[in-house]
Parts: C-alpha cells; sequence; structure tokens
C-alpha cells in the first residue's frame, strides 16, 4: 500500500477505540492552509460525525443480536455473523485505503465512503433474511474502510501543525464516546422501535456529515495519480480470509470436518494463503507489504495487539448475549451493564497519549493485559444469582485497560518502521487486528456452545427421571399448574441456564489465562526512544 508521508507532528496523539483505531493515516497536503472560524467548526463537527457514526455501528449491534436473530428465524450463534462480517470486510479495506486516496484524492473518497455507508445501512434496515443482511453488511464494511483513516488525514489537514494533538484529541473523544452510547442506544432502540432502526439512525447523521464534509473540503482536494493494483494479491486476501472466517463461522453448525463443506473451506483458506504469502513477498506493489514482519518489534507488537483484541472482542460479544439468553435482560439492560467500559477510557487516554513517549509502553501494555486479565477472572465467578452491580464493576475496570492497551501496543508495533512505511505498517497492523476480532468472536461463540453442551451433559448425568430431585421438582412445577411437558421444559431450561453460565465462566477463565501469557510477547520487543513531550503512536515510537 502506497500513501502520502506522514510527518512526526502528523501522528495520532491520542486513540481510539479497538475496532476503528488508525494509528497512522495518509498524511494531509501542506499546499493548503488550515481551516478557521465556521469552516474549521464545521469541518470537524463533519468529520466527528462521520466517525462517530462509523464506530457507534461496531459497537451498536452487540446487544441487537438475540433480537434479530429471533425476528429473522436463526440462532444467536448464526445471528453473530452480522459483526463478523462486517468486520472481515472492514479489514479486507482497509489496506487499500492508501491506494485508493491516490487513485480518487481524500476528499472524493472519504465523501463517497460516507454515503455509501448510508445506503448500506439503509438496505441492512431492509434486509428480511440473514443472508440478506449479511450481505449487506459486507458491502458496508467494505465501503467503511477507508472512513476512519481519511477522517484523521482531512482533521489534520484543518488545524495549525501546533495543534495537530488538540485536533486528534478531540476526534479520539468522539471515538471513545460511541462505544459508551452504543450499547444503551442499541438497547433502547431494540426494546423500544425495533433492530433495523439501529441502522437507519445512520441515514440522517450520514447525509449531513457527507455533505458538510464535500461542501467544505471540495476545494481542497489531495493530488491524484494513478498507481498499479495488486489484483492477484487482492484476490487471494479475499479468497483465504473470507474462507477461513465462513469455515469458523458454519463449523457448529456442520460439526466441523464431518463436513464436506467445512473440509473444503478449509483446504481453500490454507492453499489461498500459502500462495498469497507467496505472491505478495515477490510483488513489486503488494497490497499487503508483509516484509514489514522482518521488523522484531512490528511482528511481536501486531501479534500481541491481534491476538488481545480477538480475546477482548470476543468477550464483549459473548457478555451480552448470555445476558439476554440466559439472565432474563433486555436489549436495554444488557447495553447499561456495557455502556461504563467507556468511562476511564475516555478519563485516561489523554493522559496516555501524552506519557507514552516518556514511559516505558511495555509496562504499561503490561499493566493493560493484567488488569484484563483481573476483569475477565472477575467475570468467570459470575453466577445465574450475579446481580447488575457486581456485572456492572469488571466493565467499568476495563475501560482503564483499553486506555492503556491500544496506544502503548501501537508504539511499541510502528517503532522503527520508516516514515516512507507508516501508512503501510498502519494498515497491515490494522488488518491483522480487525480479521483477529472478527474470528475472535466466531471462536468464542463456538467454545460457548461446545462447552454448554459438555456441561449440560454433566449436569444431567446423576439426574434419574421419577426419583430423587428430579421427581420432587416436577412434582413441586406440575402443582403449581404446569402440565408434564411443560415442568419437564423448565426443568430443561434451569440446566440450560446453569450450563451456559459454566460455559461463560470457562472461556472468561481462559481467555484471563492467555491475556497473562500474552505479556511475554510484549517483552518480546524493544523499548522505543523515550520523547520529550510523549505523543502519538507513531512519534513515540521512534517511527520519525
Amino acid at each position: 500500500m502506497t500513501a502520502a508521508n506522514p510527518t512526526a507532528d502528523q501522528a495520532p496523539a491520542s486513540s481510539a477505540p479497538a475496532a476503528t483505531q488508525t494509528p497512522a493515516p495518509p498524511g494531509p497536503p501542506a499546499a493548503y492552509p488550515p481551516l478557521q472560524g465556521t469552516a474549521l467548526l464545521l469541518g470537524t463537527l463533519s468529520l466527528s460525525l462521520a466517525t462517530f457514526m462509523n464506530v457507534l455501528d461496531s459497537s451498536i449491534a452487540n446487544v441487537s443480536i438475540p433480537a434479530i436473530a429471533g425476528d429473522l428465524g436463526v440462532s444467536p450463534g448464526q445471528g453473530t455473523w452480522v459483526i463478523t462480517s462486517f468486520g472481515v470486510a472492514n479489514a479486507i479495506s482497509v489496506p487499500l485505503t492508501g491506494w485508493l486516496t491516490q487513485r480518487f484524492g481524500a476528499v472524493r473518497l472519504f465523501t463517497m465512503s460516507v454515503l455509501l455507508f448510508v445506503l448500506t445501512s439503509w438496505l441492512c434496515g431492509f434486509a428480511g433474511s440473514l443472508e440478506a443482511l449479511v450481505f449487506f453488511r459486507v458491502l458496508q464494511g467494505l465501503v467503511a474502510g477507508p472512513m476512519i483513516p481519511l477522517s484523521q488525514t482531512l482533521l489534520l489537514a484543518s488545524y495549525p501543525k501546533a495543534l495537530a494533538g488538540t485536533a486528534l484529541a478531540l476526534w479520539g473523544v468522539t471515538t471513545l464516546v460511541a462505544p459508551v452510547v452504543g450499547p444503551l442506544l442499541g438497547g433502547w432502540i431494540t426494546d423500544n422501535i425495533s433492530w433495523p432502526w439501529i441502522f437507519y439512525i445512520n441515514v440522517p447523521v450520514g447525509l449531513l456529515a457527507g455533505l458538510l464534509t464535500w461542501g467544505i473540503y471540495r476545494q481542497r482536494e489531495t493530488p491524484i495519480r494513478k498507481l498499479p493494483i495488486d489484483t492477484v494479491g487482492l484476490s487471494l486476501l479475499v479468497l483465504w480470509v473470507g474462507a477461513l472466517q465462513l469455515m469458523l463461522d458454519k463449523g457448529k453448525e456442520l460439526d466441523w470436518f464431518a463436513s464436506g463443506e467445512i473440509i473444503t473451506m478449509a483446504v481453500v483458506a490454507v492453499v489461498a494463503f500459502a500462495v498469497f504469502l507467496v505472491w505478495e513477498l515477490t510483488e513489486k506493489h503488494p497490497v499487503v507489504d508483509l516484509k514489514l514482519f522482518k521488523g522484531r518489534n512490528f511482528t511481536f507488537g501486531a501479534l500481541a495487539l491481534s491476538v488481545a483484541y480477538a480475546l477482548f472482542f470476543g468477550n464483549v460479544v459473548l457478555l451480552p448475549l448470555w445476558l439476554q439468553q440466559w439472565m432474563g435482560y433486555t436489549a436495554t439492560s444488557a447495553g447499561m451493564a456495557l455502556a461504563p467500559v467507556g468511562i476511564f477510557a475516555i478519563l485516561l487516554t489523554p493522559l496516555v497519549g501524552k506519557k507514552v513517549g516518556q514511559w516505558d509502553p511495555r509496562r504499561m501494555a503490561t499493566g493493560a493485559f493484567v488488569v484484563f486479565s483481573t476483569v475477565l477472572w472477575m467475570r468467570s465467578q459470575f453466577t445465574v444469582q450475579t446481580d447488575f452491580i457486581h456485572i456492572l464493576i469488571p466493565t467499568l475496570l476495563q475501560g482503564a485497560a483499553m486506555a492503556f492497551f491500544f496506544i502503548p501496543l501501537t508504539t511499541l508495533t510502528l517503532a522503527g518502521v520508516p516514515p516512507e512505511r507508516i501508512p503501510a505498517a498502519a494498515g497491515l497492523s490494522n488488518f491483522v487486528r480487525i480479521t483477529a476480532g472478527a474470528m475472535g468472536t466466531s471462536i468464542a461463540t463456538t467454545l460457548w456452545e461446545s462447552r454448554a453442551a459438555m456441561h449440560h451433559a454433566h449436569l444431567t448425568e446423576g439426574l434419574v427421571q421419577g426419583q430423587g430431585v428430579f421427581a420432587q421438582t416436577l412434582d413441586n412445577l406440575t402443582a403449581s399448574g404446569l402440565t408434564q411437558m411443560q415442568a419437564l421444559a423448565q426443568i430443561n431450561r434451569l440446566i440450560d441456564q446453569q450450563a451456559f453460565t459454566r460455559a461463560a465462566n470457562d472461556i472468561f477463565l481462559g481467555s484471563a489465562g492467555l491475556f497473562l501469557l500474552l505479556i511475554a510477547l510484549i517483552w518480546l520487543t524493544k523499548r522505543p526512544a523515550r520523547t520529550a513531550g510523549g505523543g502519538g503512536a507513531a512519534d513515540a515510537g521512534g517511527a520519525h
């Protein structure tokens, strides 16, 4: 991927949430003077609205999955395809941002992405089947790829260089508020209107952002030039990522490798990935610059960031599913249980952005992983009697871990990368991370159902119909007015509730242990050079 070279003072000073963070956008052109007055205010507003809409869409659907699945007549597990399809498509389109920017211009590409995002959001709301919804979510993810990095690019072009940090701090706050609002808004809309409106609300917001952006920035277009694109590499990328994600999504319902379809997808994924590696390492203009993995910091930093994000996002999706399916929470109350994650993130991110160049980012990331592990251990102690406050506390603490997670790890990952390769490195690290997040969701939900089946078997193996506790419970239920079939169904529901709770505990506990193991990867990186005033991921990482 080729893109305009960012300068040192254009590196982000604050971090976006996991789903969207792009630490080194294509650099803004130096030819245009900064905006002033009303134009600056409206320009910042339009870019922030578009970013807010994009990030909001990454989190708003999490609490709506049970409602979507029920309305479309599929299982909640299949409903998670709504999340994974967007993530995979988004990951594939992110590395293309640099090439598309130089081919069409940053302003034109950003405006087009926003308007296409509006169109695909509208189509998502109209989807009458899971297949249609997943298809439109794929389109939505594809067109959303350039929005986040280009919002940073245009924002940096709007402010004087001396205020670049302030501009990105405003941008960062916008992207941190969205994950707080997303679950609350998604839950309220699902409970009080209907789930399609979680997509329809993008229409007025996106139209306003697109029109404002075009009106203010159309005379400030970046230079356009034709560059070759690695069509073969891009096709192979889509093929192996798509095949792997389909295998993970459909594996549990097709009984994994007992299915010829799953075996075929696995073979396609492996072969396409092998050919992709060979092609990209020998191509003159690769769509993904795999030679970046020669760098020690990039390799271990990107690996730690991606695996940790897969664990984080998989658990973020699992928690509301458990709350709504087995704890009796509505979408709104599940959203309230998830929303506090952004409070400490918003408060601490400016401090982390300021200090990451002075403190050792490896220590900061280690602290984040310890907190993540502690949070997940606390969740592994949940029972069917756990109250709302005890569910809320780990979520609140998780926000602190988020603040010390993304900026330090991005700093470590980009440390030592030459300035001209920062855009390619940012695109590749984000591609790997977002893809890992989508796969983490599939793996977490698959393991959850598998462990629940095992726990269900263990819980029932000592029960004998007509004897002991089983007989007493059945008699009590039938005495309350239920038929025998209804009573049996109620008993099975109670056993399932215990089984799925224990299965969720297993996932939480296993994830806690993996976070501690990942700390070793952090310490395989080299500490970046100190900087006097802190700063963003790139400059703090010594990339400039």
